[in-house]
């Protein structure tokens, strides 16, 4: 309900003094006059009495279950906010506004007549964490106009779900104001107390959004510094929240700086210079929404589907040739061959050495990126990382000899999944995805974005609306975090937008403490491409960054278990074909799937370790990773069907501490029956359960 018009003994709250209307005192006036008469007196009599004081109304929005709250604390002067979650203030009144070059927003403010309604829908994912979920939600719009005849007229949009809370402001079309320049959004967060934060720090707007987490408490983030989304926040005994934002689009990214008084808004400048945030030519327009996920443990927030609730459906009317798949990667061994009499390069025999792996083993794609740093497609600066002045993605090296690859994956029943800088794409956007789609191609990995102001927003979306004409999946690398936009274009596979196996070609950054950081931080955004698949493993202590054949801090298991706890569209399968054949572990990964049904999470202790449990069908597939302590860990399975068998392949570390090995362990079980999990420092744990009646 919004308190506009007092209750049986409610507050209007005003600046420096509360008063309480109490009805009973007033019977005998409220006997002469209607009940709206009555709140019409009592309001104009405050508003003589006080004579100057700025009333402040609240409007409240409920979850369904009550728990939680979003508050807008309105005022004439101002407009704030609070939200509350199963009683406890998460944030305290915080400002909402913004500045325009017309000025900043928000004078002599006035509500308008609130609309209010409850949503619940069922919805399906192409691809996602779920195949089914439900959009079940409070939901008010709250009209807000400046005072005066030039008034700007802008509405906040309000959701409650049981599991958090969303906002967003609509610019509706109007008379008296048709466009806007942005230069701030002030939108602030004002955590209640000094919660544990896990936050990436980022040296600019201009990154490609990867780095180290650090836990820290709230006061001791660094003032200094951006905050990268989403942000997670721990009250121990208490609560989970992570700030995220939702269906970013035509509008600029959002991130954190620590102020004065909270958490505040940073938007993603104009490329060039740092006023200009956000351009919109016509209204309507509108923002992304700003999520606060909650709950009383982190399976709520992992188990959430509150992104893709927020965005729009899915705007693919055939969807039928989105299927998620598996993908070689050489550029991260560093397209290494056997010893034979070619050489490996940007030549036909090292691509057909990929492709026969790929098709002995049922795997869908053989990427190809190029060699040596070198791309695939003619490029006057020979470099993958600068795309030069005239390099042509529709002009492949002479010597790929690409239509002789093409006709040899189609005789093999192997897609191709190419790699392109996005510079030397987007100039022959429809050019070149009609040459992909007539070769066969399945998808792109779209490089070295390193933005995420309202320009190259603008250049993803019509890269997957371009992709989708053509049937082509999209991977974006050197990419901000994925908004839910998966609901909308469901070609989105992947993003990268974390550090990740990458950088041990060059650095020992990426260790299990890195990996367990973000299934807590950037994985509630969404999808994330972490170049999984290393299959030579090395004691931390031992591990030396290598280019060429790299090996991983990590052990096997904790490798596999990476498939199951990641939310991953297209899976990848980064390391040569010597690591993987007839190595343990394997057939794991050429079975895991890469899209699900369900998800429960029988283990989350904040940034030391998780087990996620996911469904497919029939079969749960289970993912323990642990950081660089030793722990054993139950895990109960009751997620499984009651009254049914199943036969459970269970992956563990190596008795001897080995990192390469693994025990591979075979049994029946069933609901009722408890799994122990050995952890080695830096490992994991992997299992495949699946019903005997089915198999």
């Amino acid at each position: 309900m919004d308190f506009l018009s007092p209750g049986p003994d409610e507050k209007i709250r005003t600046r420096g003094l509360n008063l309480v209307v109490r009805k009973k005192k007033l019977v005998g006036f409220e006997k002469k006059v209607d009940k709206m008469k009555f709140r019409l007196c009592v309001l104009a009599f405050f508003a003589v009495c006080l004579n100057g004081y700025g009333v402040e109304r609240k409007v409240e929005v409920r979850s369904p279950d009550g728990k939680n709250r979003f508050v807008l604390l309105h005022s004439s002067e101002e407009i704030r906010y609070e939200v509350w979650c199963d009683g406890f203030r998460v944030v305290s009144p915080s400002r909402l506004g913004f500045v325009f070059d017309s000025g900043a927003w928000g004078d002599g403010l006035e509500l308008g007549r609130i609309e209010r309604r409850r949503i619940d829908e069922t919805y399906r994912l192409v691809v996602g964490k779920v195949r089914e979920a439900r959009s079940f939600c409070n939901a008010a719009r709250i009209p807000l106009s400046e005072s005066g005849p030039s008034a700007r007229r802008i509405d906040l949009e309000v959701r409650a779900f049981n599991d958090g809370v969303a906002f967003r402001f609509l610019f509706p079309q109007q008379e008296t104001w048709q466009r806007y320049v942005m230069y701030e959004e002030q939108t602030q967060f004002n955590l209640s107390g000094d919660p544990e934060a896990l936050v990436m720090y980022l040296p600019g707007y201009v990154n490609t959004h990867e780095g180290p987490y650090v836990q820290v408490g709230l006061d001791q983030i660094d003032s200094a510094r951006l905050i990268e989304l989403p942000a997670t926040f721990r009250y121990p005994d208490r609560l989970y929240v992570s700030i995220l934002e939702a269906g970013v689009r035509d509008y600029a990214g959002m991130y954190l700086m620590r102020g004065a008084e909270g958490l505040e808004a940073r938007l993603s400048p104009k490329l060039g210079q740092e006023r200009i945030k956000v351009v919109a030519d016509s209204l309507p327009h509108r923002t992304p929404w700003r999520v606060l996920s909650m709950g009383s443990s982190m399976e709520v927030l992992l188990r959430s589907t509150i992104l893709t609730d927020l965005n729009d459906p899915c705007a693919i009317a055939d969807t039928s040739w989105i299927k998620p798949c598996r993908t070689t990667f050489t550029w991260w061994n560093g397209n290494v061959v056997p010893d034979t009499l070619f050489s490996p390069g940007n030549n036909f025999e090292t691509n057909k050495y990929y492709i026969d792996f790929a098709a002995r083993h049922g795997i869908d794609l053989h990427g190809i990126y190029g060699y040596a740093e070198t791309p695939w497609y003619y490029d006057d600066n020979f470099n993958f990382g600068t795309a030069g002045p005239h390099a042509d993605p529709t002009r492949p090296v002479p010597c790929l000899e690409m239509p002789r690859i093409v006709a040899y994956a189609r005789e093999k029943g192997v897609g191709l999944h190419l790699w392109v800088h996005w510079r030397a794409l987007y100039p022959k956007l429809e050019e070149a995805f009609a040459l992909y789609e007539k070769w066969g191609v399945r998808g792109l990995m779209i490089d070295f974005m390193d933005r995420d102001d309202q320009e190259m927003i603008r250049i993803q979306e019509e890269f997957l609306q371009a992709a989708a004409r053509h049937k082509l999946f999209v991977q974006f690398h050197g990419s901000s975090k994925p908004s839910g936009l998966v609901r909308t274009y469901p070609n989105e596979f992947t993003r990268e937008g974390t550090m990740n196996y990458e950088v041990c070609k060059w650095s020992d950054a990426v260790t299990a403490d890195h990996d367990v950081s973000i299934p807590f931080t950037r994985m509630l955004a969404g999808a994330t491409d972490y170049h999984l698949g290393g299959f030579r493993s090395e004691r931390r202590s031992e591990f030396r960054p290598r280019y060429i054949n790299p090996r991983v801090p990590v052990t096997r298991c904790h490798m596999l278990a990476m498939y199951v706890v990641l939310e991953n569209h297209l899976t990848m399968l980064c390391d040569t074909p010597a690591a993987y054949e007839g190595a343990p572990g394997f057939e794991f990964i050429l079975a895991v799937p890469a899209t699900w049904d369900e998800i429960r999470v029988p283990h989350a202790a904040f940034n030391r370790y998780v087990t996620v449990a996911r469904r497919k069908e029939g079969d749960w597939w289970v993912g323990s990773l642990n950081n660089g302590e030793r722990r054993d860990l139950t895990l109960p399975l009751d997620f499984l069907d009651e009254g049914v068998d199943y036969l459970a392949d269970i992956y563990l570390d190596a008795s001897d501490a080995d990192p390469g090995s693994l025990q591979r362990i075979r049994r029946i079980v069933r609901r009722s029956d408890r799994i122990e999990l050995p952890l080695a420092p830096d490992g994991g744990a992997a299992l495949h359960l699946k019903p005997m009646n089915n198999h």
